[in-house]
């Protein structure tokens, strides 16, 4: 919560879809600057976090996940909870991380073909140099009719690839656009877009920053962005 809002007397509030908390949501400072009304208090999702929630529910209408296996790469412990309730079956993934059930190169899966029916790697993608093998690997391992949502942080006009990680981005290999999920076609018959735009504005799926101090020290690839609200997307990829 911004002290300018406080001082103002305008103090605004949000509803998190993940943990139904209302009230306002608190600022984060990042090393790409403050990013407002970001996280909700009380379960910790972000902006990625509650879009990604809705886009599950809105696909829960017409799918039975009580009777599919889901594989979650990089799991965040909110929806640990939420997918292993939802889900039939629920297997965790990382290399880095020791609190999962399989640690794997997300390049070279131990799975078998058409072992899921669902798959969940979240901002994970922009972290991986060979990613059109991890993209191929997540397909190989998904059912005929399954779904994959492979969201990565849509942060520039266009994609930009870095010649090495960059620290200051968590060790992000690219700035990801709009246009990287045209790489999913290679594998996927068809993808889904869901955006900010398509969900009631009290569950804050904005990410509300200036993006016009770049390129920086910090981030010497990134381009400047107009506007301090820009929408988050979430790519559903059908098999």
């Amino acid at each position: 919560m911004s002290a300018f809002n406080i001082f103002k007397g305008r103090i605004n509030k949000y509803t998190c879809p993940v943990c139904k908390y209302y009230g306002p949501f608190t600022d984060i400072n990042p090393d790409t600057g403050c990013r407002k009304y970001a996280l909700c208090p009380k379960c910790g999702s972000l902006e990625r976090h509650r879009l990604q929630h809705l886009v599950i529910n809105r696909l829960a209408v017409n799918h039975d996940f009580s009777k599919m296996r889901m594989l979650h790469f990089a799991p965040e412990e909110f929806f640990r909870k939420y997918f292993k309730k939802l889900f039939g079956v629920y297997t965790t993934a990382d290399l880095n991380m020791h609190d999962v059930d399989y640690q794997v190169d997300i390049t070279k899966l131990p799975f078998k073909d058409a072992e899921y029916d669902f798959i969940f790697a979240s901002h994970v993608l922009e972290h991986i140099k060979d990613d059109l093998t991890a993209i191929s690997e997540m397909r190989r391992v998904l059912k005929p009719a399954g779904i994959a949502i492979l969201p990565v942080p849509i942060v520039s006009e266009e994609t930009i690839e870095y010649p090495e990680p960059n620290p200051f981005e968590s060790g992000h290999v690219r700035a990801p656009s709009v246009d990287y999920y045209e790489r999913y076609r290679k594998c996927f018959s068809r993808i889904e877009l869901s955006s900010s735009n398509d969900y009631p504005s009290e569950y804050q799926t904005f990410l509300y920053e200036d993006r016009s101090n770049v390129p920086n020290e910090k981030f010497p690839l990134r381009r400047a962005m107009a506007g301090e609200r820009h929408i988050d997307i979430v790519p559903i990829c059908f098999a």
